[in-house]
């Protein structure tokens, strides 16, 4: 019969097994880049000898492969270490809203459909707060994107708005995609595909700002304390 672990014990074992299992992916990665080296290596070698271009692309495939597998254990391993944030003072999340909604307004690529990403709604005041401006723009962007994708299967542009509220007593602004397809499950803590994980790691980002990231039918929305 296995014996009862005590609960520090067992919160002990948890995080000596995340740390472990951080390391490993970490050490995937660098064997995924080194595959990478060798493919590259391979394809300046097979332009030299002007070889077929069915060929070519199927080395094309495998770096771009390599690339996205690297990229997805990036994250992970990211998601599983402590968040370290840079926060400055007066970060205004509409003007980071709007930085990222201009990517989306560049041509799609050919067969992807429109990028369709709108804000559609803004408050009149600003919405500032105490904030790391480069994670917490990295975690919107992946939240945008993911909606994105989620707005392509049905085939409608996704519409951004960005309100202020008081929540709990304190001043917060509210971020909300609309216009997606079934959000069922949790698209913030599903860990299914590319996408999920940076789901999970933006949620991560949110909550390490004081706020929360949520979703209803068609709907995700984040919530960040501003102070004004």
């Amino acid at each position: 019969m296995k014996p009862l672990l005590l609960k520090q014990q067992d919160t002990d074992s948890l995080q000596n097994l995340g740390r472990a299992s951080v390391q490993i992916v970490h050490d995937l990665k660098n064997q995924l880049n080194g595959l990478k080296l060798y493919a590259t290596f391979l394809r300046k070698r097979m332009e030299k000898d002007l070889r077929a271009a069915d060929e070519m692309e199927t080395v094309n495939k495998l770096i771009a492969g390599l690339d996205r597998a690297a990229s997805e254990l990036s994250t992970i391993v990211q998601y599983g270490r402590p968040l370290e944030l840079k926060k400055q003072p007066g970060v205004d999340v509409q003007k980071i809203m709007r930085a990222i909604a201009a990517t989306f307004s560049e041509p799609a690529p050919a067969g992807g459909g429109s990028n369709g990403l709108t804000i559609s709604q803004t408050d009149a005041l600003p919405m500032a707060g105490d904030f790391d401006p480069t994670v917490l723009a990295e975690a919107l962007q992946s939240i945008s994107t993911a909606a994105v994708k989620m707005g392509r299967a049905e085939d409608r542009p996704v519409n951004v708005s960005l309100k202020r509220a008081i929540f709990e007593s304190e001043k917060t602004a509210i971020i909300e995609w609309h216009g997606l397809k079934n959000l069922a499950p949790d698209p913030f803590s599903s860990f299914v595909g590319g996408d999920g994980i940076r789901m999970s790691l933006a949620a991560k980002v949110i909550e390490g700002h004081g706020g929360a990231a949520e979703h209803e039918e068609g709907i995700l929305r984040v919530r960040l304390p501003i102070s004004s």
